[in-house]
Parts: C-alpha cells; sequence; structure tokens
C-alpha cells in the first residue's frame, strides 16, 4: 500500500507542476504583447469633432505657446491666449488641448465665463513623443478657433524602462 501512495503522490505532483508551468506560460503571453497605449492622428480628428460637434474651425484668433523643441517630456509648458473680448454677450466658453501621440487624444478643456476678464490658459503636459498639439476654442456665438504647434521632444514622457 506504500507504494501506490507515493504513485499516487508522484503523480499529483507532476500534475500541479504541469499546471503551474500553463499557467506561468499563459500569464506572460500577454506581458509579450503589451505595447504602450497612443492615440492616433485619426483619434485626435474624432477628438475634436466630438468637441466641436462636427462645426467648421477656422485659423486665427488662438495663440498657442509651447516650445518646439522639448528636452523633457515630463513636463512640458503650454500657454493658450485667444484675441477676443471677454464681453457678458461675447466671449470664449471654452479653450480645449488635443495631441495626437499621447495615451489620450484629449488634453485638456478649460471653461472660461465674461469674469475670466481674459481669454488665457496655461498648464504644464506631459508628452509622450514628439506630435502635434491643437488649441481649439470655443466662442460664445458658436464659432471655432484654432492653432496648432509641432513639438519635438528628445526624452519622452511615460516611457517604461
Amino acid at each position: 500500500m506504500a507504494k501506490a501512495r507515493v504513485r499516487t503522490t508522484e503523480k499529483a505532483g507532476a500534475t500541479r507542476r504541469q499546471v503551474l508551468r500553463a499557467g506561468i506560460a499563459a500569464a506572460a503571453v500577454p506581458l509579450l504583447l503589451v505595447r504602450p497605449a497612443r492615440a492616433t492622428p485619426r483619434e485626435m480628428e474624432a477628438a475634436i469633432r466630438a468637441f466641436t460637434g462636427g462645426a467648421e474651425m477656422r485659423p486665427g484668433k488662438v495663440a498657442l505657446d509651447l516650445p518646439p523643441l522639448v528636452e523633457n517630456g515630463n513636463s512640458v509648458p503650454v500657454t493658450v491666449t485667444v484675441d477676443h473680448p471677454m464681453a457678458p454677450e461675447d466671449h470664449v466658453q471654452a479653450i480645449a488641448l488635443f495631441n495626437e501621440r499621447n495615451p489620450q487624444p484629449n488634453v485638456a478643456v478649460f471653461h472660461l465665463t465674461p469674469r475670466a476678464g481674459r481669454a488665457a490658459v496655461s498648464t504644464r503636459i506631459r508628452l509622450g513623443d514628439s506630435q502635434k498639439i491643437v488649441a481649439i476654442a470655443r466662442l460664445a456665438d458658436g464659432s471655432y478657433w484654432s492653432d496648432e504647434a509641432e513639438v519635438i521632444v528628445t526624452l519622452p514622457a511615460c516611457v517604461e524602462n
């Protein structure tokens, strides 16, 4: 009877090892296939359409200010100003920022009221790669104005080591 127990234990041990190996192999496969998520120019266009509701965007009035060459993508200063009055009946309602190669194409949306005094926002963003940045202003009359800039990033943010 002792031999029967040994065989049963050996067989069960081999089965556990096989299951463990198969589990490790199954868990490792997705890790090999994972790549950093990035938005595409098409996704950025879709995000812009969602913001504008498909309305026409006109160039002008918006000034997007960011460095053309960024040494470190972890903290990139961005300023957007809109040359438009901030009167109660005619003002900038929102300023939105979009990018084409970060994980999400929507960077930020700033909502403004006439009490802001002037249409200007400033922030810092992370950039995962060299790419195009687009700023869009929505005015109270329903029109959309835009500016865009290309930025080169030498050390991208969000890099996996």
